[in-house]
């Protein structure tokens, strides 16, 4: 299907090559998953196969599709044949209703009336698009909206599917149900996919192959399998953070691990429910005393900011987004928000914020609290040519007695220093978000509010955000955060709270709130919540083992 040989590029006055002697081929029907560092090179391979939105910029090197060089396959062939969907549903959307989004790509390949009809009625049967069809795009969640990406992709019937990750701002269920039917079109039609993804926990079992980029080369490349055992043997920890967890509780836990040729690497809960039975026991006795202090509530310091009774709705006659919503944040304490697309997470932080004005009950914050807000989409903050002046005009606007000195030092804690010279534009989404973030942190925010931090940071600068992030909290700042990634939010919050139909249903410490949940909790305490109901990171778990203490 594709075959590319000896591929380097460069963009426009950049002395480092982001892709560098890139050299692979991948089969008909493949399922191939693109992992590693932001911009390391994952987006930049993508458009490089598909010829519309190639970057501007130096290339050297050949790419073969379908057999043919890929500048010599046809547009209205590449146009059909090469599907994409990018990582913000909203940048792909182009019609008002659904299915105006739906006919717009068939329409413009001059497919007939019948043609249309059938395939629309037969698509959106199959993604259940029915009740939605003559509803306005902008009604629908996140997760529909990929959705409708997908199918209006799939309605030219690509042989090849290119997906530059898809899930980064879906919630965990709509992720889950998105990259099913991702894997369900792999199998059924053949359709060769190719999928960018930071969120490998549930993309690494499905995949054939994994491919693992760093500074634009290929570091890994092989079946789930091989990958997971060469980062386990391998001497660079940090790279285990690509693993599924219960692929790292395995590879670190002082388990009984079968024998070798007995058993493969587990990847998923259901693989590593037989091997963790046999390794860990709990008696009666012990499971009886089991209990579970969690130290990282902050709920006895002092309120500092307060929704009480909040309602809000975008318009007149448009349905209460918040409804009589009541929410407490104490100084210094580190509160995720979790829930579904579309429950009103991102509304709620900008009425924090002071963005929006709710129609009734009040906001009440403590005098004098300077507040950060930092959006969903980065793109939103930058109106310069290069990083480094856009980070400047931030630091002018907030006074800083030093500014070189204070971008300085933040440049190199968010590890952008090498980019300050570049265009915002052409930084990968995880390098936007760093730089995002800098401009909000220059003005050394009281209470920080961040919508989706993690979107489009793999792993390793997940981690370096946490820290980042406890280092801000540990200076005096309350952080509250809205987002998705609940293995980020279990390891590193101090208190969660769910937001459903308009109203916080529910907050609590992490070790609490993730245990009582079914779908909003974490890989391993899916894993371990027979024995250890409040377990949530493999840490959890490997305390038990190495010194059998009975309380996080």
């Amino acid at each position: 299907m594709i075959k590319v040989e000896g591929l380097s590029f460069w963009y426009p006055d950049e002395h480092h090559a982001s892709l560098s002697d890139i050299s692979f081929t991948i089969n008909e029907g493949e399922f191939v998953v693109l992992c590693g560092a932001s911009g390391c090179g994952k987006t930049t391979l993508l458009k490089h196969l598909k010829q519309e939105i190639k970057p501007i910029g130096k290339t050297i090197g050949n790419i073969f599709v379908f057999g043919e060089g890929i500048e010599t396959i046809s547009n209205k062939r590449a146009a059909e044949q090469i599907g994409m969907v990018f990582q913000n549903p909203e940048n792909q959307i182009v019609m008002d209703t659904v299915w105006h989004e739906l006919v717009f790509s068939m329409e413009n390949m001059g497919y007939s009336l019948t043609v249309m009809r059938k395939r629309l009625a037969e698509m959106a049967n199959y993604f259940g698009l029915e009740s939605l069809l003559y509803k306005s795009v902008h009604e629908l969640s996140g997760g529909q909206k990929q959705l409708l990406n997908l199918a209006s992709v799939l309605l030219l019937q690509p042989k090849l599917l290119l997906l530059d990750e898809p899930t980064s701002q879906l919630d965990p269920i709509a992720a889950k149900e998105f990259l099913q039917i991702l894997r369900q079109i792999n199998q059924d039609f053949s359709t060769t996919v190719i999928l960018s993804e930071h969120r490998l926990e549930d993309v690494i079992p499905m995949a054939d192959r994994v491919f693992m980029l760093e500074k634009g080369k290929i570091k890994y490349v092989g079946s789930p399998q091989y990958f997971c055992n060469e980062i386990g043997n391998g001497l660079n920890k940090s790279d285990l953070s690509y693993l599924p967890a219960v692929t790292r509780l395995y590879l670190n836990g002082e388990c009984v691990k079968p024998k070798e040729g007995e058993i493969k690497l587990p990847l998923t809960v259901r693989e590593g429910k037989s091997w963790f039975t046999k390794s860990f026991e709990l008696n009666d006795e012990e499971y009886q005393n089991h209990k579970v202090v969690d130290s990282k509530s902050n709920l006895d310091s002092e309120m500092i900011l307060e929704c009480k009774e909040v309602t809000f709705s975008y318009g007149k006659n448009e349905e209460d987004v918040l409804k009589k919503l009541t929410l407490s944040i104490y100084k210094n304490e580190f509160l995720a928000i979790v829930g579904g697309n579309g429950a009103g997470k991102t509304t709620l932080l900008q009425v924090l914020a002071g963005l929006l004005s709710p129609q009734r009950g009040k906001v009440k914050t403590s005098k004098s609290k300077k507040i950060g807000y930092l959006a969903q989409n980065p793109l939103i903050y930058f109106s310069y040519d290069t990083v480094e002046e856009e980070i400047l005009l931030m630091a002018n606007q907030a006074g800083l007695i030093e500014p070189e000195k204070e971008i300085k030092n933040l440049l190199i804690l968010l590890e952008i220093e090498d980019i300050i010279k570049m265009h915002p534009h052409d930084l990968s989404g995880g390098q936007q978000q760093k730089v995002a973030l800098a401009m909000v942190l220059i003005s050394r925010p009281d209470i920080l509010l961040i919508d989706e931090p993690t979107k489009g940071l793999d792993p390793i600068a997940k981690l370096r955000l946490a820290e980042l992030l406890q280092d801000i909290r540990n200076t005096g700042t309350t952080i509250v955060m809205v987002t998705h990634d609940v293995e980020f939010a279990a390891r590193h919050t101090s208190r969660c709270a769910l937001l459903f139909d308009g109203y916080i249903t529910t907050n609590d410490v992490p070790s609490n709130f993730f245990s009582e949940n079914y779908f909003y909790t974490t890989s391993i305490n899916r894993l371990v919540r027979d024995r250890l109901p409040n377990a949530l990171t493999e840490e959890d778990v490997i305390r038990k083992w190495v010194v059998r203490d009975y309380s996080f």
